[in-house]
């Protein structure tokens, strides 16, 4: 095969997932989707989470944006490190790229007008969780799309928690399990959503909003 046809056949198949997401934001808000990095990804990205969690890097999560944080454990009980693109390592890249990638493809099909990031590492110990909210504050609603990465191990169970729970505007709800290279896209300021106490094991992840101006 020749190397023109094996890059019009990635293009083919990264359009049809974007479509896809684009497809179940209109219908529903949100998107799950299995296979936006490769299983090699998720590993590469979940060691490099671990590396860093060991090295003490992360924080305590907090609630509001930087004009107005205020950690509580009845809320949330996550540990997160930001992500810096302009000092990204390698393995940092490659989730950036993907990500650059849809946010193009987003820009130039819908008109979403994304201009901005934002990410974090996640970890969640056992016990912890983060009560039922909205990825939007009062004096700032640039966030458009919020993106859940999720890192597990490949052992990961569904009865270790942690699940993502998604609260629908007719009042259902879409429960989301935690599954390794996962990906869940969703409104930001549409959904309200929580994530279910972790029960046997650390829930490893990253997360972060696109922006509008």
């Amino acid at each position: 095969m020749q190397q023109t046809e094996l890059f019009e056949q990635l293009d083919y198949r990264l359009n049809k997932q974007y479509e896809r997401i684009i497809d179940d934001l209109l219908i529903k808000n949100y998107s799950i989707i299995d296979n936006f990095f490769k299983a090699e990804e998720i590993q590469q990205l979940r060691n490099n989470l671990i590396t860093k969690f060991q090295e003490d890097q992360f924080k305590k999560s907090a609630i509001g944006n930087k004009t107005n944080e205020l950690v509580a454990k009845t809320i949330r009980g996550d540990f997160i490190l930001w992500m810096n693109e302009a000092e990204a390592g390698e393995t940092e890249k490659i989730f950036f790229n993907k990500i650059n990638n849809l946010i193009e493809y987003l820009n130039r099909t819908c008109f979403m007008g994304i201009l901005h990031k934002e990410f974090h590492y996640a970890v969640y110990p056992k016990g912890t969780f983060y009560k039922r909210h909205l990825d939007t504050f009062q004096n700032d609603s640039r966030r458009k799309l919020s993106v859940v990465s999720y890192l597990n191990d490949k052992s990961w169970l569904k009865t270790n928690g942690g699940e993502l729970v998604i609260y629908k505007e007719d009042g259902s709800e879409e429960v989301i399990y935690p599954l390794p290279g996962r990906v869940v896209i969703f409104e930001s300021q549409i959904l309200e959503h929580e994530v279910k106490e972790v029960k046997n094991s650390e829930r490893l992840s990253i997360t972060g909003w696109l922006k509008t101006r």
